[in-house]
């Protein structure tokens, strides 16, 4: 005891406490999972690059400043991973218990859209006005609070051991609790996200073992509505031209079907290799729009080649592989949940981004995952990334 004491008067124990916080950031830091976080920040940096050949040229966008979206996606990158940091550090259990207060704070956004905040951006009414020139757009993080809370809803009794699988009461609370949020989205209309929405509710159902019955009927029920939607006239005559276009590519190429026209004529003329960063005739040329953020696949195609958007697809497919992975190895239905919601997120829109630069999938304005120019896309990927990595830190170690 005597010489205990000795020890502690004599500074050892704050020692050992400094030197215990060290393990603790050691463990920490084997426990991430760094192939999503380096294929992220490379994704990234990857697009600051594309955004910036993109638009150093376009005066009427970059207010004459050539390093205006260079700059500002930068910043949305860092702010990304700043938060991805506070989710670690709060942790994806901690969030759960904030699930009914991040789910009721993303509604109240996603109805502020529809009030005189909201603002039109590229036929999108999905846009909330900040100072200082900014703007949020709210749905972005709905795919963030559906997952939460419908993996809340979905594992809460088997995770407490009282149940299996979910049963059939619960399975239709979480449908509602994504449902609300959707309408509300499909309202502005915001197609393509609601898309994504869809994909994300069928992941989160098969993830949580709900009866495949669940599944099917939400195809059935998904495809009815779709239907009705068109039959109803609730999209935009902008948003049925993309569709018209999407089936009849020759239906107004100088139209609406300038853009994914435009688009794989600047992916094909990539080659192998590329034309070379900064020397694509198609983005020198600014014919293709909206190329800094729906069409930014179209720059790495068209100066990289197959070369630069394989390497984009490849690192995009070890984040998936990854996610897969952490969804597999945890111990819990609710950390299993939201990775495969965050899967199923990132696989279609990346599938969707992608698809409809080469023309086999309709434009819907979705962003690329990490590389698109849009700081609400930007935050709320990286979010995502901080729920996997933070999953993966609170599970017990293995290989």
């Amino acid at each position: 005891m005597t010489g205990a004491n000795s020890f502690q008067v004599s500074g050892y124990g704050p020692q050992r406490a400094g030197l215990s916080r060290l393990l603790a950031r050691d463990s920490l830091a084997r426990r991430l999972d760094w192939p999503i976080l380096l294929a992220g920040i490379a994704l990234s940096l990857f697009g600051s690059v594309l955004v910036y050949s993109a638009t150093r040229n376009r005066t009427e966008l970059n207010q004459g400043d050539p390093y205006y979206f260079l700059v500002r996606h930068l910043l949305n990158t860092g702010i990304g991973l700043a938060l991805m940091v506070g989710t670690v550090w709060l942790g994806h259990r901690a969030l759960r218990t904030a699930v009914p207060i991040l789910y009721g704070l993303s509604v109240f956004l996603i109805l502020l859209v529809l009030t005189p905040l909201g603002s039109t951006i590229n036929g999108a009414h999905s846009w909330i006005k900040l100072p200082g020139g900014f703007s949020l757009q709210p749905s972005e993080f709905v795919k963030v609070t559906i997952i939460l809370g419908m993996a809340m809803l979905l594992a809460a009794r088997v995770d407490a051991g009282d149940k299996q699988y979910p049963d059939h009461r619960t399975v239709v609370q979480a449908l509602g609790l994504a449902a609300v949020p959707m309408l509300i989205v499909l309202l502005m209309p915001d197609l393509g996200s609601v898309m994504v929405m869809v994909i994300i509710v069928l992941g989160v159902l098969l993830a949580s073992g709900a009866s495949n019955r669940w599944v099917f009927g939400l195809i059935g029920a998904g495809t009815s509505g779709a239907i009705a939607v068109w039959q109803l006239g609730v999209l935009d005559d902008y948003q049925i031209a993309r569709f018209a276009a999407f089936a009849n590519p020759e239906l107004d190429p100088a139209g609406v079907g300038y853009n994914t026209n435009q688009a794989r004529i600047a992916i094909g003329s990539g080659g192998l290799t590329g034309s070379g960063l900064f020397h694509g005739s198609q983005t020198t040329g600014q014919f293709v729009p909206e190329q800094q953020t729906d069409f930014v696949f179209t720059v790495a195609g068209e100066e990289l080649g197959f070369v630069g958007g394989g390497l984009i697809i490849l690192l995009l497919g070890i984040i998936l592989w990854r996610a897969c992975r952490i969804a597999r190895e945890t111990t819990e239905l609710y950390g299993t949940i939201v990775a495969a919601g965050i899967v199923a997120w990132f696989a279609f829109q990346s599938f969707e981004n992608v698809g409809m630069t080469l023309g086999i999938m309709p434009v819907t304005g979705l962003p690329l995952p990490f590389v698109s120019y849009g700081g609400s896309s930007m935050f709320a990927v990286w979010v995502a990334v901080g729920l996997l990595q933070s999953i993966r830190v609170q599970r017990p170690m293995s290989a």
